[in-house]
């Protein structure tokens, strides 16, 4: 826990000019980060209070509140009125919409069925690899399914995840599991997603994806390409996804 340095001199006027300052609050930020990267609290928990990570740390309250108001704004933490503040994790029921955009244009927001297509080990393409920052021709989980709503296809997506970090998964593991994939991916791999940047565009509906997604040919899709990132800005998943918006449309929250 100690391997970063606290500075508490921050908190004076001056070191705010030197290039390697940061704030107090930011400190014990990314130190409770470390312990959370290093599973010392594991998603789901409940986390020490302020008071004790202030006795911890050696700071202010105010300072532990200010670095967990951050850290429960990126969804790292979860605050919980009278019970405290949780690690946040993927089998949440408010989690299982952050990563999935895509909302119908009538009724609430659920769950697609999941039709599990192709999981295989093959080596990693030279573009694969470079996203997930990989060697070229390293081994990379593929895996290819297809989801539906209220039995309409409606995604198609391809995902690829570094072989190291996700040994063992199968198609079989992936059938069997009823939640979340990325709750898979949290509580059997140890992997969490923490963030994801995202490149969408419009194309035509190929054969193949036509014929899967029960649509003609050259039928208007969205395609969403994404990196997902795990703690220390690592990549872990680069997934490819074709959305079918006849009765759905992509919603994003910009602040």
């Amino acid at each position: 826990m100690n391997s970063v340095p606290i500075t508490p001199s921050g908190e004076g006027p001056g070191n705010t000019g030197s290039p390697s300052f940061r704030p107090l609050y930011q400190q014990i930020k990314a130190l409770i980060t470390q312990s959370l990267q290093s599973g010392e609290w594991k998603p789901g928990e409940l986390m020490p209070s302020e008071v004790e990570l202030a006795a911890r740390f050696k700071v202010s309250q105010g300072t532990v509140r200010k670095a967990i108001d951050e850290l429960a704004a990126e969804n790292l933490v979860v605050r919980r009125q009278g019970k405290g503040t949780f690690v946040a994790t993927h089998h949440e029921e408010r989690a299982h919409f952050r990563f999935l955009k895509l909302m119908p244009d009538e009724g609430v927001p659920h769950h697609p069925e999941n039709r599990i297509l192709e999981v295989r080990r093959i080596r990693a393409p030279a573009e694969v690899a470079r996203l997930l920052e990989l060697k070229s021709g390293d081994a990379v989980v593929y895996i290819k399914r297809l989801m539906s709503f209220d039995g309409a296809p409606t995604i198609l997506e391809e995902l690829w995840l570094p072989g190291q970090v996700f040994k063992g998964l199968t198609a079989e593991r992936l059938v069997e599991y009823k939640g979340p994939m990325y709750g898979l991916f949290e509580s059997e791999f140890g992997t969490r997603m923490i963030r994801a940047t995202e490149k969408i565009r419009a194309i035509g509906a190929d054969e193949a994806a036509a014929q899967l997604l029960n649509v003609a040919e050259g039928t208007p899709l969205l395609v969403a390409d994404r990196v997902s990132f795990t703690y220390g800005d690592r990549p872990v998943e680069l997934r490819r996804g074709l959305y079918l918006t006849a009765q759905h449309h992509y919603q994003n929250e910009l602040s």
